[in-house]
């Protein structure tokens, strides 16, 4: 495998579609990354250890991330297809046993329709579709959201 995570948890990665683009940091993580942000780690946690935007619930829900991504422009959209003039994300995330489904994983659309994703602490990837990292870590898409691209 072409980066440094475990092929197990993110198994529709391979070296036809993916590739590398930066090394591996703990500098920040794909929530950041999606927004274009590579120097904050964003979580909500309850002790503010990291960062998150402000005057949205610190709370790990499908609904405070959201509307942390609102605060830069974004909103809810159908779908991840291609629309030229918009950037997107999409939003992974994973039904917990209590039925709460977690937000996990972000990845940002290129204008090309190819998806960018940082990868926790590993490296920052492209990726041919939004599906390739959908799996045991990231579970599934559960939003995609927009906004006008910033020119």
């Amino acid at each position: 495998m072409i980066g440094s995570w475990d092929p197990a948890h993110l198994p529709n990665l391979d070296d036809k579609n993916c590739a590398v683009t930066s090394p591996a940091t703990r500098a920040y993580n794909c929530i950041a990354w999606a927004v274009g942000n590579n120097s904050l780690w964003w979580w909500p946690d309850p002790a503010n250890i990291y960062y998150w935007p402000p005057n949205v619930p610190r709370e790990v829900t499908v609904d405070a991330f959201i509307r942390a991504y609102q605060t830069f422009g974004y909103a809810k959209c159908a779908d991840g297809a291609l629309e030229g003039g918009f950037d997107k994300i999409a939003l992974y995330g994973k039904r917990m046993p209590w039925g709460d489904i977690e937000p996990t994983h972000a990845s940002r659309q290129l204008p090309d329709g190819k998806w960018t994703s940082k990868l926790g602490p590993a490296e920052d990837i492209t990726h041919a579709s939004v599906a390739d990292v959908i799996g045991p870590s990231y579970g599934s898409i559960i939003q995609f959201l927009r906004r006008p691209r910033q020119v």
